[in-house]
């Protein structure tokens, strides 16, 4: 199910359960509407409301989290990438064959992250995770001819091992981080709190217009909660000028 259709059946849901309450008010006998009664209800739905926005909170904030650490590790790659390609320029024309191979993986990399062709974000591209162990296994293979190519190829290896670890952390970054559970009931508490201003609410048009425009209101917030917690993907996903940067500016 894609965020589009989840905020909008999370939509229904809320707007269903004021629209709930309005015919409860029409239905329940008249002892169930007393002034005490309701000041209960009240009371009930203002502690419900509390622990909802509290589980909102923390779903915004695990959300935000996810992509601004997803963010700067693309970024942070996209400069290893580029530190790597300089340190092999810097070792001489014996490094051609790794930096090749490199400008490669590159370019694999920025179309598995944002395929031109509209499919979907991958970083599990075996074929791409063999491109870089082939950089390694050339760059280990350099025959430096001094101490300075000898500090190049060892400088070279180390970015090499870190972007491969890198790699591995940017693919479990790609899982989802807001648990359905969690969403589940907090709109099931939401839904409920709707009810419950249904009940106490007035019988006319201008309450079922708040009712659908708060309601399409957290469904859009859910919209940007699931979102934000799929930074390489959808309508938020991060930007791609790290990694192009790494392809245009940098002198290959």
């Amino acid at each position: 199910m894609n965020t589009i259709t989840t905020s909008l059946l999370v939509a229904a849901c809320v707007f269903a359960g004021g629209l709930v309450g309005l015919s409860l008010h029409r239905v329940l006998p008249s002892h169930h509407l007393t002034k005490e009664t309701q000041d209960v209800v009240r009371l009930g739905t203002g502690m419900l409301s509390v622990l909802a926005s509290l589980v909102l909170g923390l779903l915004i904030a695990t959300a935000k989290s996810s992509y601004d650490t997803t963010d700067q590790a693309v970024r942070h790659y996209a400069a290893e990438l580029a530190l790597l390609n300089e340190t092999l320029r810097d070792y001489g024309d014996g490094a051609s064959a790794p930096r090749d191979l490199l400008r490669k993986y590159t370019e694999t990399l920025l179309n598995d992250i944002w395929p031109i062709n509209g499919d979907a974000a991958h970083l599990s591209d075996e074929q791409a995770g063999l491109v870089m162990e082939h950089v390694r296994e050339q760059v280990r293979a350099l025959q430096p001819l001094d101490d300075g190519q000898k500090s190049l190829r060892d400088q070279a290896l180390a970015i090499n091992v870190d972007l491969l670890r890198e790699r591995w952390l940017l693919i479990g970054e790609q899982r989802p981080h807001v648990s359905p559970t969690v969403l589940v009931v907090l709109v099931s508490w939401i839904t409920v709190i709707f009810v419950s201003f249904g009940l106490n609410a007035p019988r006319n048009a201008t309450v079922v217009v708040a009712f659908l425009a708060i309601a399409l209101a957290i469904g859009g917030s859910i919209f940007l909660i699931l979102e934000m917690d799929r930074p390489l993907d959808g309508v938020m996903q991060i930007s791609s000028w790290p990694i192009k940067s790494v392809l245009t500016l940098t002198n290959w």
